[in-house]
């Protein structure tokens, strides 16, 4: 068996983080062509709401563990 370890891979964030830029922009270019910009506004402040929840519910998943070890 080989005692070699695993290379550090690269961090691809950046990348990643301008790829869905890129995506959110088109997307949201073709819903405006289709509903106009209200659909647009609607559909960013959806979009916000629902990371804010979902961060929301990682913070309080995290509490939870934290509780369980500590006990």
């Amino acid at each position: 068996m080989d005692d070699r370890h695993p290379k550090r891979v690269e961090d691809y964030t950046t990348a990643n983080l301008i790829l869905i830029f890129v995506n959110l922009l088109w997307i949201f270019g073709v819903i405006w062509a289709h509903f106009g910009l209200a659909a647009v506004i609607i559909a960013g402040w959806a979009l916000n709401q629902g990371i804010t929840r979902l961060a929301q519910y990682k913070a309080s998943r995290a509490i939870q563990w934290s509780r369980k070890s500590d006990a």
